[in-house]
């Protein structure tokens, strides 16, 4: 793509004339398209009632699963589970391991849905942590070394780290240390779907893959999902009665469970993300907006504002240490800019009608198909009057 597709996005960007919102990586503007999956999700309920769910499972669920199979490229859209969250597929997933205490492998740059279950895991002796060091050199080497030792149940890292945007592209070697029997290797993809091209058809059979449909998948709260392999967790200690729905195996006489990812799933949930993330994905499939094109506009949105950061176009922003800088290999969507100031920006920004983030001593900008250069020259201006 050459241009922005502001056009996509009119409602959102009409809604708050006044608002700059350079955050997309946070909360990704919804597309229009959404509006009339959310209306078709409440015309659904009022004009099929009890029977809704026929269409929300039957219909709107599969082409959902269809969608991540397409972008991930995975074998089979039966390997794809739904949940409200990724809080609730990550417990229910780690309640499937057999051992305990569970002996965990991660990092210290994880979000926290995973740190903070994590640490309340550790306290409680459910879980032995051991994590490594992200924002450091060589973390890629030391974090394969350490889960080469072969100690641990579960491995869980991200591919783009959320808060300093860095990218584990050699994550996948992770693959072949992952058996049914431990370890079992957890990615979180969350900054990662739909914003770096990820092909995980040679890695599929092994690897769980987490994200959902809040980011960058346009798609608002309520479709995270889980790639599950066959084989890897089959009896999940947390299980709802939607995991019982399919063909079932089981011990006679007790718990069954479905074959496939469904022996994830939870209970009742609130289908209208889902249509959301069915309507967001077939729009950018019918634009032609592949995750490769989108990810080349914002490439070159993102180096053309650090050029002007670094010639001081941005007023203080050019003290910063850009902690994600431009080079070989994928990208994160979003710039991570450190400094202790960056709290102090954020709130002044804010005051400017313009919207970014922050993560502890971390600015972080988020760019998409909605900016174009006039939106960068008009951020730029904002934080000139900062100095």
């Amino acid at each position: 793509m050459s241009a922005a597709r502001k056009d996509l996005f009119s409602r959102a960007l009409v809604a708050a004339p006044g608002r700059m919102h350079m955050a997309a990586h946070s909360h990704h503007l919804w597309p229009d398209a959404t509006l009339a999956a959310q209306v078709e999700a409440w015309e659904d309920a009022a004009r099929l009632a009890d029977h809704k769910w026929d269409k929300a499972l039957g219909q709107v669920y599969p082409a959902a699963q269809g969608l991540v199979a397409r972008e991930l490229a995975l074998p089979s859209p039966d390997t794809v589970v739904f949940a409200p969250n990724t809080h609730s597929l990550l417990t229910t997933l780690v309640s499937a391991v057999p051992r305990r205490p569970a002996r965990i492998l991660s990092t210290d740059g994880e979000f926290h849905t995973f740190r903070r279950q994590a640490q309340r895991w550790a306290e409680a002796g459910e879980i032995e942590l051991t994590l490594v060091e992200s924002d450091a050199p060589g973390f890629a080497e030391r974090f394969l070394a350490a889960a080469r030792l072969g100690t641990f149940d579960l491995v869980f890292v991200s591919h783009v780290f959320f808060k300093t945007g860095l990218v584990f592209d050699r994550v996948w070697e992770l693959a072949d240390l992952a058996r049914p029997e431990g370890s079992w290797v957890v990615v979180d993809g969350y900054h990662g779907f739909r914003a770096v091209p990820t092909d995980l058809s040679a890695v599929a059979d092994r690897i769980f893959y987490l994200a959902g449909g809040y980011k960058y998948a346009m798609a608002g709260e309520g479709a995270a999902f889980l790639h599950a392999p066959e084989g890897f967790g089959p009896r999940p200690v947390l299980t709802g009665w939607y995991a019982e729905f399919s063909d079932l195996e089981g011990p006679p006489g007790g718990v069954g469970y479905a074959r496939d990812a469904a022996r994830f799933l939870g209970a009742t949930f609130d289908p209208s993300g889902l249509y959301r993330f069915m309507a967001a994905g077939r729009m950018l499939e019918a634009e032609g907006l592949s995750t490769t094109a989108i990810a080349g506009h914002v490439a070159g949105l993102q180096r053309n504002l650090l050029t002007r950061i670094a010639a001081g176009a941005a007023g203080p922003l050019k003290q910063a240490v850009v902690l994600n800088p431009p080079g070989q290999g994928p990208r994160a969507r979003f710039l991570a800019l450190r400094h202790p100031d960056a709290l102090a920006w954020k709130q002044a920004l804010a005051a400017r009608g313009v919207v970014v983030d922050v993560r502890d001593d971390v600015l972080r900008i988020g760019l998409s198909i909605y900016h174009d250069e006039d939106d960068l020259e008009s951020f730029c201006a904002a934080c000139s009057a900062l100095a």
